[in-house]
């Protein structure tokens, strides 16, 4: 195995531009840890966030953006017991993915799903870790519930629509052009709320308010939102590209039975990660593997084009995930 591998760096924060390719050394896996070498990698809003000085890897991470991938298990550490060299794996990262190698705990990677390509593997375990554990972990939502979830063309929201469908909630989303929501719709949307030219929360009243809410907007979505929960409905933050300050009537929450929660995936603990991933192995992967769900593919990029991904996935242009080509 060589000692050097390709990767992406961020030169200093800023714009796309600053993404650079350069030579790393190879990371080493340390106890109960794979090395992946990696095939494609996904591209995610924290990358950017990442990029732009705003959003620091946790303490011990790699510096380097790229919190998913696919490939093959290169080499494994002292104490792994669930993989070995050659298995095909699909994986969530705590950083590292824009590399041609990168580690991450063993429990953090599921088997690639039968019938996927390693570009749709590398799509998954970003939007479907943090779409379990919000919406059904966290927010509890079942079967025949109104779920709305912002976003809808997203990686998150192709993402959240397909699995509530499936799993027999009612699904709303918003979406900003004709074609997006129309996209929504094609993926199993009972109703897609153009945002630029219809308001979501009378929409959602229209059907008796919705029961969860997964948004990532914030600013001024967040009272919106209140507004649009059914009584004891349950409202989910995972991001907030509007902004997190906003003022807020608490007293509609109290009067309302009303639950406000929020997570970030990365910060979050190996046990609390594999238990997500515990629970996508028994509960989601055989809806992979029976195409009952799927990955919505955008565009792929070669791995020295990572600033050009990052521009398409800034301008809002694409539905669902970009990936790269890593390999």
């Amino acid at each position: 195995m060589a000692d050097m591998m390709r990767a992406v760096e961020i030169a200093e924060p800023g714009g796309p531009e600053v993404l650079r390719l350069c030579e790393r050394p190879v990371p080493s896996p340390g106890a109960e840890q794979i090395l992946i070498a990696v095939d494609h990698a996904g591209v995610n809003r924290p990358d950017a966030l990442q990029r732009a000085g705003s959003y620091a890897p946790p303490p011990g991470a790699s510096d380097l953006p790229g919190l998913e991938c696919s490939g093959r298990v290169a080499a494994v550490g002292p104490g792994v017991t669930r993989w070995a060299v050659g298995d095909a794996v699909c994986a969530l990262l705590p950083g590292g993915g824009y590399a041609e190698q990168v580690v991450t705990h063993q429990d953090h990677a599921l088997p690639v799903p039968e019938g996927l390509s390693m570009a749709q593997a590398a799509a998954l375990p970003e939007t479907y870790f943090t779409v379990w554990s919000n919406v059904f972990m966290r927010a509890g939502l079942r079967a025949g519930q109104r779920f709305l979830v912002h976003g809808g063309s997203s990686g998150i929201g192709t993402t959240a629509i397909q699995l509530a469908c499936v799993l027999g909630a009612r699904v709303f989303t918003t979406a900003g052009s004709a074609e997006k929501c129309a996209a929504c719709e094609a993926l199993g949307a009972e109703q897609a709320i153009n945002y630029r030219d219809a308001d979501f929360v009378a929409a959602m009243k229209d059907v008796g308010g919705a029961d969860v809410i997964l948004d990532m907007v914030g600013g001024e979505y967040l009272p919106r939102n209140v507004q649009a929960l059914a009584n004891d409905g349950r409202l989910q933050q995972i991001a907030f590209l509007q902004g997190p300050k906003v003022e807020l009537n608490f007293a509609q929450v109290m009067v309302r039975r009303l639950t406000i929660s929020g997570s970030t995936l990365r910060p979050q603990s190996d046990g609390a990660k594999a238990e997500i991933a515990a629970e996508l192995r028994d509960k989601v992967w055989p809806l992979l593997a029976a195409g009952r769900v799927a990955p919505v593919m955008d565009q792929t990029f070669a791995l020295e084009q990572a600033g050009e991904a990052h521009r398409r996935m800034e301008s809002s242009a694409h539905i669902g995930k970009i990936v790269l080509k890593v390999a």
